[in-house]
């Protein structure tokens, strides 16, 4: 069983000689996170940053709580899983749920409905709001390295 993918234990756990629902729900929510590869056994202590974060998500989606707070959960990600997380994302926020990320990933920033940019610069030379508003408008206005970035980023 420890050997199974997540992917393999949820169409275990689905099967109708084998159905057990809490667990098949549970497994789906770990791929619909993007960790269907994963296996059951697999040691906490392998797993990126990213997957760790996507973990606790999945673990928080059967949750009644409305507001989920992402810490840069693209870490690791191919771009394919990116696509995914953002698809994830949506439907999170369909549902009525809000969803603060904390990301430089420029896809992320463009797919965000409202972007907080901090600056002007890193460390010591950051920590105030240098741009609030949509991702259009940052490029639009294109004044901060953020906003020049994502201009690039989208061919503008």
């Amino acid at each position: 069983m420890l050997a199974l993918s997540v992917t393999q234990a949820r169409e275990l756990f689905s099967a109708a000689e084998t159905k057990v629902p809490a667990a098949a729900k549970l497994l789906g929510h770990l791929e619909d996170v993007g960790l269907g590869y994963l296996t059951i056994g697999q040691p906490l202590t392998t797993l990126s940053g990213g997957e760790r974060q996507r973990l606790k998500l999945a673990t928080r989606m059967g949750d009644k709580g409305g507001i989920y707070v992402l810490d840069e959960p693209t870490t690791g990600l191919h771009l394919a899983d990116v696509d995914q997380l953002l698809s994830l994302l949506d439907r999170l926020v369909d549902s009525g749920k809000t969803v603060i990320v904390i990301e430089h990933h420029q896809a992320v920033m463009a797919h965000a409905d409202h972007l907080i940019d901090l600056g002007p610069g890193a460390g010591v030379d950051g920590g105030r709001v240098v741009f609030e508003g949509t991702p259009a408008q940052l490029v639009a206005e294109a004044s901060s390295l953020t906003g020049k970035h994502l201009a690039q980023y989208l061919g503008v």
